[in-house]
């Protein structure tokens, strides 16, 4: 018996292809609509997205498969939704993203602001925090993870040993002071072996008790220390479009089911509305970090009437980071490219449609409404710049040839070369947007979503933000055990439908649904960020679950002031607006 059902674990993969198409098959057949056949798709889809019976991409390519086969779309139009202006600003984020890394200019931000902070505990856990939230608006979560717990981990390490090597020093200067004042107090001298024989007991317990408090410290702090590095890395990319695959989900949907949206959804906007959202929930987590595994007693989390000991402790922990910082040397020729590069595309972003001035594209380029230049097209210029820029010009260390007699100089490399494009481009999230794509656009020529706007009218007697705040629970709590992306793909067109049924603004549901797909902060398994730290040893599940727990139902709580305060005005979502009023039923 036991063996059957390790069997059917073992297999539980391919039973779920087999039988989720098979049960739900009747849906199609008894109802020969094409309404239900493409719900009985996105039905399929979604469980194999839940369950990832099959990988993620390979599952976002069965609308290629299905919908031509179900008279749904034909086989060229399902195509064209694969690789669309979305997937293109991905592409030319991530290429600027591995230049970045490339050339460890986010290790050296990262160390220089830390050398700023300080290592005092609270400053300390910010410093960590602060640093991953904007490695990770840039570059990805899982990167910025993986480069930042090393660092931790080392400072944590040295202030323990500092610690411990300060303890060791107190207890032995105690035990001698103990040791003369028994020596003047014993007059009679067949007392001293037994007071000593005492003496010495209780001075190993007492160090046994302090080692023991010692460790439970460390532990306590090294956890909260990971704990703030895989959150901060969730938190921050949540504040520019590229910063994950989530955010560019919802450009590409909202250009898809509302084509004469008019950019509404670009770089500047999205950074408007996200970026003081995530800094309300930056300080809101670290506010509840601290109180979780530093205690209440703030006056010493900021080192404030710190000992001698405690500074000198807290100074070998700052040269730990000081000498990481002196290990990059000086910045290279190609990190200051790099860097001017990137600080040139974020202002190219900023600067195309910032909304309340004309930009540069509008003056330029786009004519008669229609905008020939997207973030897409700055992304990918320079990417392409990239490739063409020379990583030196100096001929030093440069490979030399003899041919003949003469000395031949090797053209140095550029910033970015292909070969390393392909190791680190995650080319499966690629499909994983065009799926998503290619089922928003399946459910609309279907009718599908016509169908669920008409089934979900009832839902207008609610309160508008009683429905955002619902949704957003149920997208934090959907998105612990499945792919963010996946979470935003299946729910965003549906959430679009339901919005266009009752007359509200789509952005109002679909903005913070997209932020909540982001709050996966219970389990291990939610994100690779969470997963990477996990694997240190130094945490439980049920850390996570309950440092996670609080700061979901803070996060649902801080996206719920955003969309009805600063976001409400941004995009007036107040207003029904016109390109979303497609049957025309709305007024």
């Amino acid at each position: 018996m036991a063996f059957s059902w390790q069997a059917v674990l073992a297999c539980r993969k391919y039973l779920i292809i087999i039988l989720v198409p098979l049960v739900f098959l009747p849906l199609p057949l008894v109802l020969p609509s094409k309404e239900a056949e493409c719900g009985y798709v996105i039905i399929v889809m979604a469980l194999f997205w839940c369950t990832e019976a099959l990988p993620l991409a390979v599952t976002a390519l069965l609308p290629i498969l299905l919908f031509p086969v179900m008279n749904i779309m034909d086989s060229t139009t399902v195509c064209q939704e694969y690789l669309k202006d979305t997937n293109m600003l991905f592409l030319g984020g991530l290429m600027m993203a591995i230049a970045i890394e490339n050339w460890n200019l986010h290790k050296r931000v990262a160390l220089r602001v830390l050398l700023i902070t300080g290592v005092r505990p609270a400053l300390l856990l910010m410093g960590f925090m602060v640093v991953t939230a904007f490695l990770s608006m840039w570059i990805s979560n899982t990167a910025t993870t993986a480069m930042m717990v090393p660092i931790a981990q080392a400072v944590m390490e040295q202030l323990h040993k500092s610690e411990i090597e300060s303890s060791t020093t107190v207890q032995m200067s105690e035990h001698t002071n103990k040791t003369f004042e028994l020596q003047e107090k014993s007059p009679d001298s067949f007392k001293e072996p037994e007071e000593k024989g005492n003496s010495h007991v209780l001075t190993v317990e007492e160090e046994r008790k302090r080692n023991e408090e010692l460790e439970k410290k460390h532990l306590k702090l090294s956890k909260g220390m990971s704990l703030c590095i895989c959150y901060s890395s969730s938190i921050g990319g949540i504040a520019t479009l590229t910063g994950t695959t989530p955010n560019l989900v919802l450009q590409g949907q909202i250009n898809d089911i509302f084509p004469r949206n008019g950019g509404i959804i670009n770089f500047a906007s999205w950074f408007s509305f996200a970026f003081p959202t995530m800094v309300v929930l930056l300080i809101l987590a670290w506010i509840w970090l601290q109180i979780l595994y530093l205690g209440f007693n703030f006056k010493k989390n900021f080192g404030c009437g710190a000992s001698p000991a405690a500074k000198a402790k807290e100074k070998q922990a700052y040269e730990i980071i000081k000498e990481e910082s002196k290990k990059l040397g000086k910045m290279k020729f190609a990190e200051i490219q790099v860097l001017i590069l990137f600080v040139l595309l974020v202002v190219l972003w900023f600067t195309r449609e910032p909304g309340f001035f004309p930009g540069w594209a509008t003056v330029l380029f786009n004519k008669d409404d229609t905008s020939y230049v997207t973030d897409a097209t700055v992304a990918l210029f320079i990417s392409i710049l990239l490739f063409i820029l020379p990583s030196d010009f100096s001929n030093q260390g440069r490979e030399e040839e003899q041919t003949g007699g003469r000395a031949k100089f090797r053209a140095p490399p550029p910033l970015l070369e292909w070969k390393l494009v392909q190791e680190k481009m995650p080319w499966n999230i690629v499909f994983l947007l065009g799926g998503g794509f290619a089922l928003a656009k399946g459910s609309e020529e279907s009718g599908l979503s016509e169908w669920l706007g008409t089934k979900l009218t009832p839902l207008q007697a609610i309160p508008h933000p009683a429905i955002a705040f619902l949704l957003c629970l149920l997208i934090a709590t959907f998105t612990e055990c499945t792919s963010n992306v996946a979470t935003t793909t299946l729910f965003l067109p549906i959430l679009a439908s339901m919005a266009e049924a009752i007359c509200l603004n789509p952005l109002y549901v679909m903005l913070p649904c997209t932020l909540s797909a982001s709050l996966a902060f219970m389990l291990p398994v939610a994100t690779p960020p969470n997963a990477i730290v996990f694997s240190y040893g130094q945490l439980r599940v049920i850390d996570m679950a309950k440092a996670g727990f609080v700061l979901n139902i803070l996060g649902v709580l801080t996206i719920t002031l955003a969309i009805n305060t600063w976001a409400s005005s941004l995009f007036q979502l107040q207003t029904f607006p016109s390109w979303a009023n497609k049957t025309g039923t709305c007024l």
